[in-house]
């Protein structure tokens, strides 16, 4: 097929799921608001995404959309390079017209991946995963306070944040490119669009680990709170 074979079509396979992807990043930081207001509330909505059926079946497809877009990440960048060879060499100024996200683009998407890994570790693999294999289940304020309790923690968010930023400003608007919906006049509205949704997300994400920050480790530590 056209879509796994040809470098269009990879990049097509790349666009949509970096589309669903952002939706899950929007429903994310949703979910996190709750915890803001109320850790009841949040609750609930943890016990609604447990193991269940429909819970795992998400996370399975959610899974897929990961590994398919990070699979094609490499694939891409090692086809462009190659594609350039020694020519990516003789030139060191970058073009004005180019972003630098758009050259950068590989190295955040590491940089996502690491802060994917330590964010499941922190909470997928304390809470859903204990469920299949019946361990030792934390709720989900449990897993809030074991993590936003340690103080190291907000910066290391923060700054995951900020390249998944830098990541979907230009992914945004790249991924409507590729799959053909543009032209002259809307490829400058999804660059404006993509930038207000990925940066009004981003915040709101900044947010919430601070308010969280605040509430648990002041709990935890009494001193913290006095600097605040």
């Amino acid at each position: 097929m056209w879509l796994f074979k040809s470098s269009v079509g990879r990049k097509v396979v790349m666009s949509v799921t970096g589309l669903f992807l952002i939706l899950f990043l929007t429903f994310h930081a949703l979910m996190n608001a709750v915890a803001v207001i109320s850790l009841d509330a949040y609750e609930a909505v943890c016990e609604f995404l447990g193991a269940n059926w429909y819970a795992l079946l998400g996370t399975l497809v959610l899974a897929a959309g990961f590994v398919i877009h990070i699979i094609y990440a490499f694939i891409l960048t090692l086809q462009n390079r190659s594609a350039r060879g020694n020519d990516r060499y003789a030139v060191t100024a970058r073009p004005k017209s180019v972003e630098w996200a758009s050259q950068n683009m590989f190295v955040l998407g590491l940089i996502v991946l690491c802060f994917l890994v330590l964010h499941l570790a922190q909470f997928w693999a304390k809470m859903q995963l204990p469920e299949i294999t019946d361990g030792d289940v934390l709720s989900g304020s449990e897993a809030l306070e074991a993590t936003f309790s340690q103080v190291w923690v907000l910066p290391v968010y923060l700054i995951g944040f900020c390249a998944i930023w830098f990541h979907i400003t230009h992914g945004f608007w790249s991924a409507f490119q590729s799959i053909g919906v543009n032209n002259d006049k809307w490829i400058n509205r999804w660059k404006c669009i993509g930038w207000w949704w990925a940066t009004i997300v981003m915040l709101l994400f900044a947010v919430e680990a601070i308010a969280l920050t605040i509430k648990f480790a002041t709990d935890s530590c009494p001193c913290i709170g006095d600097m605040i």
